[in-house]
């Protein structure tokens, strides 16, 4: 997956620059980003595996396909996250508490400043373009990914902050943006979590969703009604289960076109549906039903 190749390849040069300037500046916060960006390669080759087992054909023993391996992927994406959000937290902690005993910090170089901000924008930008493909295929995994970089650059905001401060004479102000930008981090999880939890469970689709698909079914020419409707999110894709109500002096044969032609445009329309299951129930129209004699 080309996003992917690039994400790697960004985040082992990133890690590779801030540990150089880290080490140059003497920037412990700089070295920490830089522990921070190889740990993203590790999630990228996650989301890799993910998307690839996510994406194999059904066979025997899978006959509904492989897209829940993908949830599995942002899962793990999601606790590596929360992990990293907390070490960020626990090192702002105990940075003011040495703070607090009168333990006086280092002062970076300038160095450090420059490799935080080329860190933010490059990170910055590294999480639109693979939140905007992630959005195009329906990747949880990508997304969580994409999540990831936006972790990074909010930990070089700390970073910056930090050495500014620290430059500035108010060094505390590194240790407070950490357990700021821990808090945007765990939030950042608990939401990747959820959503491949949802998706796990065989939850319905969004309301919204639910409505455009039912129009889209009464629209259709011999459709008179819906009796029942079941929709689930299964993977990055989408299960549709309908029983429509038809004219019941039809043909066997009009009733199964129609049928078919609501399978048919349902998948089409909505290109996340992987399946969709019509059942036909028979209906007499008002003006088919006789009044009753008295």
């Amino acid at each position: 997956m080309k996003v992917s190749a690039v994400s790697i390849a960004v985040n082992i040069a990133l890690s590779l620059l801030k540990l150089l300037a880290g080490i140059i500046a003497g920037s412990a916060a700089m070295i920490s980003d830089a522990v921070h960006s190889a740990s993203d390669v590790f999630s990228t080759f996650v989301v890799m595996i993910g998307v690839f087992l996510a994406g194999r054909k059904p066979d025997k023993e899978h006959p509904y396909g492989h897209e829940r391996i993908e949830c599995v992927a942002s899962v793990i994406l999601a606790v590596v996250l929360a992990a990293t959000g907390l070490g960020i937290g626990y090192s702002g902690v105990q940075n003011i508490i040495s703070s607090g005993n009168g333990e006086e910090l280092h002062i970076p170089g300038t160095l450090a400043l420059a490799a935080a901000v080329l860190s933010i924008i490059v990170k910055e930008l590294m999480f639109h373009y693979t939140a905007r493909t992630a959005k195009r295929i329906n990747s949880g995994a990508l997304m969580a990914d994409a999540w990831h970089h936006r972790s990074d650059a909010l930990s070089s905001v700390g970073s910056f902050i930090g050495v500014l401060g620290a430059r500035l004479g108010a060094p505390i102000l590194d240790p407070i943006a950490s357990l700021v930008i821990c808090i945007f981090i765990e939030k950042a999880a608990v939401d990747i979590f959820k959503d491949a939890m949802d998706k796990m469970v065989d939850r319905s689709c969004p309301d919204e969703t639910v409505e455009k698909m039912k129009e889209t079914i009464l629209s259709t020419e011999g459709v008179i009604g819906i009796d029942e409707f079941r929709s689930r999110l299964f993977g990055s894709k989408i299960y549709v289960e309908v029983d429509i109500s038809m004219d019941s002096s039809i043909s066997l044969v009009e009733a199964h076109d129609t049928a078919e032609n609501v399978h048919k445009t349902i998948e089409k329309n909505f290109p996340a549906v992987k399946h969709c299951m019509v059942h036909v129930n028979p209906k007499e129209k008002p003006e088919n039903i006789q009044p009753q004699n008295e």
